[in-house]
């Protein structure tokens, strides 16, 4: 029952991680743009995405949690199955730099906040007014916004595969292979 709820909640927490990513910048990231003053356009995406960063930190970390319970659950399977181990350090590899680029983008949200009331063309598009540091954080943030959802996206396709390998074919092949390596 501990190892299902420790599934669970990091499959639930990899999904809040890419859904609210993604609608950020397409939904969020979208609508701010389209707002008829030019600095509410930035601080109402900041003030939607700092809404949003106790959510994200939250699932974050509940990922991470969870993701440690479930590999203790599975040690074993997963040091003696084929490709076990390797796929396990790619997912927390992809989920270290993903946790760490969406904490990067915090900072460079919070940037944009100070600095909304110059106005912007839209969340991630500078201003012909926009001074250099709020110009530098939204072309920053505007590639970002693409690539945190890339990287969740595929913490969760790894996930399927760690899945994958738990099928009975793939875990017999795992034992003979061990077996033969004995």
């Amino acid at each position: 029952m501990a190892n299902l709820i420790a599934r669970s909640i990091h499959d639930l927490t990899a999904a809040a991680w890419f859904g609210g990513s993604l609608m950020g910048a397409v939904g969020l990231n979208g609508a701010t743009g389209q707002a008829k003053d030019s600095t509410e356009r930035t601080r109402l995406s900041a003030l939607g995405w700092k809404r949003w960063a106790p959510v994200q930190g939250a699932a974050l970390i509940g990922h991470v949690v969870a993701g440690l319970a479930v590999i203790n659950e599975n040690k074993e399977r997963i040091a003696s199955q084929d490709g076990g181990t390797r796929l396990t350090a790619y997912k927390t590899a992809v989920t270290l730099t993903g946790a760490a680029l969406t904490l990067y983008t915090g900072i460079l949200g919070r940037k944009v906040e100070q600095l909304a009331g110059e106005g912007a063309e839209g969340a991630t598009e500078p201003g012909p007014g926009s001074s250099k540091e709020l110009a530098s954080a939204q072309r920053q943030l505007k590639i970002l916004q693409w690539t945190i959802p890339f990287f969740a996206g595929t913490v969760i396709v790894l996930g399927a595969k760690h899945g994958e390998m738990q099928r009975t074919h793939n875990v017999l092949k795992g034992l003979v292979k061990r077996s033969l390596h004995s």
